[in-house]
């Protein structure tokens, strides 16, 4: 008798609810044994396989290892009821339960909706996606036929995290909105490791303020500058650029413990400095407008592409003794100036209005006036 029950004991009797890998041995006309390591072959009753697609009644061809789901451990014949469909289920339970212990994305896909959400396969489960929570990518709009905008959904394989199991009430809630919260989050973090001050990225507008563009390059959102927008002068970002755009950007500044990025669009433009030789000559005349007065003088920006300001020396301003510029000038006024001195080293342009009518730059001044006669010319013809 001893002997005998500890063979029994040692066949690890199988119990209703467990879980069990087992090898099928036998297909019979409607049913077939499985192995399990009981004192007897389990059956998974016919009724059950009726209901198997193609890929998993080949799952249960003969010699493969599968997993069961004990129905019943002795029935009124004294066999094995086994469930191979209750077992993937309750591995599917399992998976979900340990994606939303664990927060990991889960990839499915929707196989359905309803008024209210999207249906997700997790495995055999179908977990409930509510619109509320679809990526903020999908432009949801419930005004808008929203029965139409879920079925275009059916089909795609999703991102998603497990937000609540509840298995006695066969709930499960997935959320695409935090997965891409999540993604976003590594995204972040993956480009705060590779980004280098020096690069070039490209990326898109996505807020404006008064002090300047905010641009997403692929997961952070880095700041360019009002001063770093242009080499002309911005008084306000909204006049050069609009949310959406998209721009190409260099990197100035990666400050990864504040987690914070500088960006600009100016050192992509040619810089007017480097050239500005080329643009301007001494006893040149052109055209400017007073920005702003100092003790020492007045500045005035040049009216043409690149909008570079000069200064005014408080000597250039009149023949006449002048105790401070506001007695000549003022802010916003438009001048004619003559060029008197180009620095691209120390970028300075010197300015005056005092020579505008000095007979020593005469001949230039003729030159100037022929050359600008003869182009009005070609224009006109």
């Amino acid at each position: 008798m001893e002997f005998l029950l500890s063979d029994e004991l040692s066949l690890d009797l199988p119990r209703a609810g467990d879980i069990r890998r087992g090898e099928v041995i036998e297909h019979l006309r409607n049913a077939i044994l499985v192995d399990i390591g009981a004192k007897s072959e389990g059956i998974i009753a016919g009724s059950e396989l009726d209901a198997l697609s193609p890929e998993e009644r080949d799952e249960l061809a003969i010699g493969n290892e599968v997993a069961v789901y004990v129905v019943d451990p002795e029935d009124e014949d004294g066999n094995i009821v086994l469930s191979y469909t209750r077992a993937a289920e309750e591995e599917d339970w399992r998976l979900a339960q340990e994606l939303a212990d664990t927060s990991d994305v889960y990839q499915g896909k929707v196989v359905g909706y309803n008024k209210g959400g999207l249906l997700v396969a997790v495995g055999r489960l179908r977990g409930f996606m509510p619109i509320s929570q679809l990526g903020p990518s999908r432009n949801f709009n419930r005004e808008n036929a929203p029965a139409m905008q879920l079925q275009r959904i059916v089909g795609e394989t999703i991102s998603a995290k497990v937000m609540e199991v509840d298995r006695s009430r066969n709930r499960l809630i997935l959320s695409e909105r935090a997965a891409t919260r999540e993604k976003r989050a590594a995204q972040r973090e993956r480009l705060f490791d590779e980004l280098e001050t020096g690069e070039v990225r490209s990326g898109r507008v996505v807020n404006l303020t008064d002090f300047g563009a905010f641009v997403d390059i692929g997961g952070i959102e880095g700041l360019v500058h009002i001063s770093e927008i242009s080499w002309k002068r911005v008084n306000d970002p909204r006049t050069v650029l609009a949310i959406g755009d998209e721009v190409d950007v260099y990197v100035l500044d990666v400050d990864r413990d504040r987690q914070r990025v500088a960006l600009s669009l100016k050192r992509l433009q040619t810089d007017p400095w480097t050239i500005v030789d080329e643009l301007y000559s001494e006893g040149q005349l052109l055209e400017a407008t007073v920005t702003k007065l100092a003790q020492f003088g007045a500045f005035a920006r040049i009216q043409d592409d690149y909008e570079l300001e000069g200064l005014i020396h408080i000597s250039e301003l009149s023949d006449d003794h002048v105790t401070h510029p506001r007695e000549v000038v003022r802010p916003g006024q438009p001048l004619t100036l003559r060029v008197i001195r180009v620095d691209s080293e120390q970028r300075q342009i010197g300015l005056s209005l005092k020579q505008v009518a000095s007979s020593r730059y005469m001949e230039q001044d003729l030159a100037q006036a022929h050359e600008a006669a003869g182009m009005y010319d070609d224009e006109e013809e």
